[in-house]
């Protein structure tokens, strides 16, 4: 599992390079302004409104295909596959169809701010961007399929031709006509799908046309998703509320939430996603063979991995928002005022940081046992709570306000979630997962500090950015140091597996 999340890991970082050109590309061109406004919410639209079932097929998916190939092999998987890629065919043309009959009143209630100019190109924007929600839909199952076989690397990889194109309609939609921006984000869905095809051929996989609605197998899928369906759809309320209340507040609100939410999913894309993209397909493995002491052990070293990496990270993006926001969009038409708001939400949104990445993990360790009511009520607890939050906060913090309360759900509902599973499996080692994370914890105060006080110095004599870059790597250096010696076991175990390396290397010479 390290190898390969290693691997996926220096894969997400060039990608999410390439992503951050395409928002950096964004934000030059329109920065926090209406027409920004009124693309993102085109986006954001079929992403919601597909979300909760690209979500349940991943989920429900995994398992259910190992426990078929266990059990009646290579033939059967695939025609369980088959199947499944043409009812979700069937479903999307339904979605499809409904999304362009009434795609005033969803802009209107995804965004119920906008008005005249903005509200009319957000409807032409969305009315090309959700016949996007057909690739997405098979791109999941693929994607699904390929981690089931081992093949991590590809769907990984699949994010470059999205970037490109992407970046390339930004650009073009400056020179040429403003509907290209949402025409491109279709062909980047659609160069991912292509992408993925030669591979799932090479894994044995062949379209065949399949189509049975009382499939055993389709039946209990539908049955063990529909909690995932309910949790993942309540959760794209917070995403609803959040834009809406955005939209109501000021131009280019949702803009702001938008740009500082990526930088988050930056940190969650490298160390979150690739963990538990790693981690899932092990796991349900372990659970079909009822190996519930490996799953225990993965789970926590899971969490203790995510803790090393997302903590110091979140410490480093509160106490640096503003510098961050500036070196990374400050450009063009990003003015100070984009730069307050989206520093501002950054620093809100840093909180939770943890929260989002530990909750990933934990719903997927009951999604292995194919018990998803638990996330489901935990989701409607999120909601319900971040809602609340919401309609409080940003009356007194604005936009800031909105990032807080998602922050403040996430880590509450990823407390209950830690005593459910607890519950579930026994004991997974929460002793040694809370004194690492206390260590951890103050490791990244202490960088955080220093890089601080490093940066202030520096200031003053090379200027922001290159003082950004130097405080950061002195805080990283800081950080490793601290840890090394302060006897955590993932980092032991890190440093024995280097030591056993290094010394076979000196052996076979």
């Amino acid at each position: 599992m390290k190898k390969t999340a290693v691997l996926l890991m220096i894969i997400t970082i060039i990608s999410k390079i390439f992503g951050f050109i395409r928002d950096v590309t964004l934000s030059y061109f329109y920065g926090t302004s209406s027409i920004s406004d009124a693309y993102l919410i085109s986006q954001v639209i079929p992403t919601v409104i597909f979300s909760f079932i690209g979500t349940a097929i991943t989920t429900g998916y995994i398992p259910l295909f190992s426990d078929i190939e266990k059990k009646y092999g290579e033939k059967e998987s695939n025609k369980f596959t088959n199947n499944l890629v043409n009812l979700l065919i069937i479903l999307c043309t339904i979605i499809v169809v409904l999304g362009l009959l009434f795609t005033e009143q969803i802009v209107k209630l995804f965004a119920s701010g906008f008005e005249g100019e903005t509200l009319a190109l957000a409807i032409q924007f969305t009315k090309i961007s959700i016949l996007g929600i057909y690739f997405t839909g098979v791109l999941s199952i693929f994607s699904g399929f390929l981690q089931i076989k081992g093949n991590y690397t590809i769907p990984a990889l699949a994010g470059f031709p999205m970037n490109f194109f992407i970046v390339l309609s930004i650009f073009l939609s400056s020179k040429t006509n403003i509907l290209v921006l949402a025409m491109g984000s279709v062909i980047a869905t659609i160069s991912q799908l292509v992408f993925l095809i030669p591979f799932i051929h090479k894994e044995g996989y062949k379209y065949n046309l399949v189509l049975n609605v009382k499939d055993k197998y389709i039946r209990r899928m539908m049955y063990l998703v529909l909690p995932v369906i309910i949790g993942v759809s309540v959760n794209q309320i917070n995403t609803l509320v959040d834009k809406t209340i955005a939209s109501n507040i000021s131009v280019g609100g949702i803009s702001a939430l938008n740009y500082s939410f990526r930088l988050i999913g930056f940190v969650q894309g490298l160390f979150v996603t690739t963990i538990s993209t790693v981690m899932y397909p092990m796991i349900s493995k372990m659970a079909v063979e009822n190996n519930i002491k490996g799953l225990k052990r993965t789970i926590s070293e899971a969490i203790n991995s995510i803790s090393l990496l997302v903590v110091p990270a979140t410490i480093g993006a509160m106490f640096f928002a503003e510098p961050v926001v500036k070196l990374l969009f400050g450009r063009g038409a990003f003015d100070s005022q984009a730069i307050s708001m989206t520093s501002n939400a950054l620093f809100f949104y840093s909180i939770g940081m943890i929260g989002f990445g530990l909750r990933d993990i934990l719903s997927r360790a009951f999604y292995s046992l194919q018990e998803t009511k638990t996330p489901m009520i935990n989701g409607i607890i999120g909601v319900i709570i971040n809602i609340i939050l919401n309609l409080l906060l940003s009356k007194y913090i604005g936009i800031g306000g909105l990032a807080l309360a998602t922050s403040i759900s996430a880590i509450f509902c990823t407390v209950l979630l830690f005593i459910s599973f607890r519950k579930k499996v026994g004991s997974f080692g929460m002793k040694n997962i809370t004194i690492s994370s206390i260590k951890i914890l103050c490791a990244s105060l202490v960088m955080g500090a220093i890089a601080k006080i490093s940066y202030n110095i520096l200031f003053k004599y090379i200027g922001a950015n290159l003082s950004l870059i130097v405080a950061i790597i002195i805080g990283a250096v800081i950080y490793f140091i601290i840890i090394y010696f302060m006897s955590i076991e993932q980092i032991d175990s890190m440093i024995m597996a280097v030591k056993k390396k290094l010394k076979r290397s000196i052996d076979n010479e």
